[in-house]
């Protein structure tokens, strides 16, 4: 406390040089040590009732749920290109991707119910046919989806059925982008931040990240002399998917926060190089028909895209971990309001 006295006559008792100073004059003060201006008020740390977060954890497995949100992907986009390499005369790239469509859902519905726990809840959830819900719409779309993957397949490998094969590659291949897509819907659809503020953006993301894994596939495993549709998606999916997800990160604010922090981080770019490297690869790998190359390329690009899908699993789960992620945008969203 300062030792002067306010008095009718005036400040009496006053003591230059030991007084508290304010306003322009403190901060002058503070100048002339050569400290610069310090805040009076402390960091704000945002926390909730017993310290608990503001948002429930997610307890999905990342394991299963990551690998759902991949495998998803790859097999969408593997319908679309077997359909491709039946049209434009290709037969072992369409078996190659119809093989793998088919192995990717199987793979994907087996991750989906190990963490649901029992295949009893997978079925539950066709009881109710709710358009307004990712959920709902998802778990219907995959029960029509993987039969057609797999009457696709079968009619390829034994030859018989062909009309048949032929109508389900054509039906898998309309609903593969569906498939490829909704999984980023349903996550985008939660309250987790890093996820939803990035709705506009994600579906892209995921779509262009599963070509870049069903090019990937096809590359590693059909003949060079018929990977050229493949080496073709290879670059388009790698470009939307990079290109998409950093549109993605600048529009989201503070929710884009944990990309670029710990584990997420190190997955995502992990995941950039490797896409952009298979992608490059891939043309190289077309124009010397080099059988290593592709397979080199085929396995960087289904790194990548399992890379990137974990990046955005953890990067979500560290944004529910933190408050401020919630409740900063909260605020900012109605302070936009009032003003």
């Amino acid at each position: 406390m300062s030792g002067s006295d306010v008095t009718r006559d005036g400040v009496q008792g006053a003591q230059p040089g030991r007084d508290a100073l304010t306003g322009a004059h403190a901060g002058r003060r503070r100048r002339r040590r050569g400290r610069g201006e310090r805040p009076m008020v402390p960091d704000a740390v945002f926390s909730s009732y017993y310290g608990k977060p503001v948002l429930n954890k997610p307890t999905w497995k990342p394991l299963d749920i990551a690998g759902y949100l991949w495998l998803g992907g790859l097999a969408g986009a593997s319908s679309l290109l077997a359909a491709g390499g039946d049209v434009t005369g290709r037969p072992a790239l369409a078996r190659t991707a119809k093989l793998g469509a088919t192995g990717a859902i199987s793979l994907s519905l087996a991750a989906l119910v190990h963490d649901l726990g029992r295949p009893a809840r997978f079925l539950n959830m066709l009881r109710v046919f709710k358009p307004t819900s990712p959920m709902s719409m998802g778990s219907w779309l995959l029960s029509a989806y993987a039969p057609l993957t797999m009457t696709a397949a079968a009619c390829d490998v034994t030859g018989r059925q062909r009309l048949v094969g032929a109508s389900a590659t054509a039906a898998a291949a309309v609903l593969g982008p569906a498939v490829a897509a909704y999984t980023a819907v349903l996550i985008s659809d939660t309250a987790v931040p890093s996820w939803h503020e990035g709705y506009r953006q994600m579906p892209f993301v995921f779509t262009g990240s599963g070509a870049a894994a069903a090019a990937g596939l096809a590359l590693a495993a059909a003949p060079v002399a018929q990977t050229e549709p493949a080496q073709r998606l290879a670059v388009l999916g790698a470009a939307l998917e990079l290109g998409a997800f950093r549109l993605m990160k600048r529009r989201m604010g503070l929710a884009a926060v944990p990309y670029e922090e710990g584990t997420p981080q190190a997955l995502v770019r992990i995941a950039e190089a490797l896409t952009t490297g298979g992608a490059a690869l891939a043309v190289i790998a077309g124009r010397r028909h080099s059988r290593a190359l592709a397979a080199t390329a085929g396995a960087a690009l289904l790194s990548g895209s399992a890379a990137l899908r974990f990046g955005v699993f953890h990067a979500g789960v560290a944004s529910v971990e933190d408050p401020k992620y919630t409740v900063v945008p909260q605020r900012e969203r109605l302070r936009a309001r009032v003003e």
